[in-house]
């Protein structure tokens, strides 16, 4: 498969194609694999030399990307795999591999679903609250529903009822996304106490939050239903330069 010539970098924090156009594509050093660039993580070298995470894929200078998850990164750090497709992708410039790179990695896509649910939230687009939530759900307001990973079972199953009567979807089994961050996580992510339940009202919203949470819950290994889905040897191209 062909990749594509490198595109400019979006300004979005999720990373996303403007709309309309279909995302790029990046070949996992590790894997071979093409898959679209929003669906991968891109590594860059620090002055230092330290390869580092650029969730956000704006590092000047070459990237090399990975689309593995964390146990798969962990053994290929282990048996040396990551560092010798690292040395072909940086055309043996000197590196260093941080023992904890994986950490920094899962650190990195946290902050990118947490910033994005801020920034949404500044835009008028979250509801939160129990009642709020359940208001809007069935009001037929709500594009995507998300609970912390320790919410338990009672709060989303009733909240997940009151969205499908509001979508007019009931038997459907249309249900929210427990997301991959607890309620401290999201407390303070989104400023308030015990943030238990999150709502999104705008589409748009949605897809923002979309590429970013997927990635996550990719590399932690855990595929689950993607957000917002219950709305209705290595060659010179597979490298990237100028912050691409």
């Amino acid at each position: 498969m062909r990749i594509p010539h490198n595109e400019p970098l979006s300004s979005d924090i999720s990373g996303t194609a403007p709309a309309g156009k279909a995302s790029p594509e990046r070949k996992c050093v590790l894997t071979g694999r093409h898959d679209a660039r929003d669906e991968l993580t891109r590594l860059a070298i620090s002055p230092d030399g330290d390869v580092l995470p650029d969730v956000m894929a704006r590092a000047p200078g070459r990237g090399a990307w990975i689309g593995v998850d964390r146990q798969a990164l962990e053994k290929a750090i282990a048996n040396g795999k990551l560092k010798g497709a690292l040395a072909r992708a940086f055309k043996g410039a000197a590196l260093s591999i941080p023992a904890d790179l994986p950490e920094r990695i899962e650190q990195a896509l946290r902050r990118l679903v947490t910033d994005r649910l801020g920034i949404e939230l500044r835009a008028g687009n979250v509801l939160l609250g129990t009642e709020k939530i359940a208001q809007g759900c069935r009001a037929g307001a709500v594009t995507f529903l998300g609970h912390a990973s320790d919410a338990g079972t009672d709060g989303p199953n009733k909240l997940a009822q009151a969205w499908r009567v509001g979508e007019g979807a009931e038997g459907s089994g249309m249900k929210g996304v427990i997301l991959p961050l607890d309620r401290a996580a999201l407390s303070v992510a989104l400023g308030r106490d015990n943030v238990v339940h999150v709502a999104l009202t705008d589409p748009a919203a949605a897809a923002r939050l979309q590429a970013p949470l997927q990635r996550l819950i990719h590399f932690l290994g855990n595929e689950t239903e993607a957000a917002g889905s219950e709305t209705g040897a290595v060659a010179n191209d597979d490298i990237d330069t100028k912050g691409e």
